[in-house]
């Protein structure tokens, strides 16, 4: 009876979740930068610069998104990210075809500045102190 019972709980598709689970899909949406409201004007931004199927940008966009969550002194919430995809811009690709990902900060006159590489391999409180310290100065 209770082999009975193991057979039939193993066999229920609930019982294998992580096996059947699909990666979530990026919903891409650029930001608007120019708004008119007083609370965006105070936002700092990001663009990424990536392309679909590059493991290495979902990489970083998993990592950014964990560390724009954590709290601290030198938080990131009030940080807009746009993703940008080289591939819908001839001069984002070719400028970055070979580089990516890569992360930009958008200055106070609206000029982007490119921040150095972000490893792959670094913890999110890495990437999140990393980042802090790059729209800081």
């Amino acid at each position: 009876m209770a082999i009975a019972t193991i057979a039939a709980v193993a066999t229920k598709p609930s019982s294998i979740p992580l096996l059947t689970r699909k990666r979530p899909k990026w919903i891409f949406t650029p930001l608007a930068f120019c708004s008119s409201s007083s609370s965006s004007a105070s936002r700092r931004k990001l663009i990424l610069y990536s392309k679909p199927g590059c493991c290495l940008c979902d990489g970083l966009k998993e990592k950014l998104q964990a560390a724009f969550l954590l709290s601290g002194p030198h938080s990131l919430h009030d940080v807009d990210l746009q993703v940008r995809d080289i591939t819908s811009n001839p001069e984002w690709e070719s400028a970055y075809q070979y580089e990516i990902p890569v992360l930009a900060k958008v200055l106070s006159d609206g000029t982007e500045e490119t921040l150095p590489r972000i490893s792959p391999r670094l913890g999110v409180e890495l990437v999140h102190k990393k980042i802090a310290a790059a729209l800081i100065q």
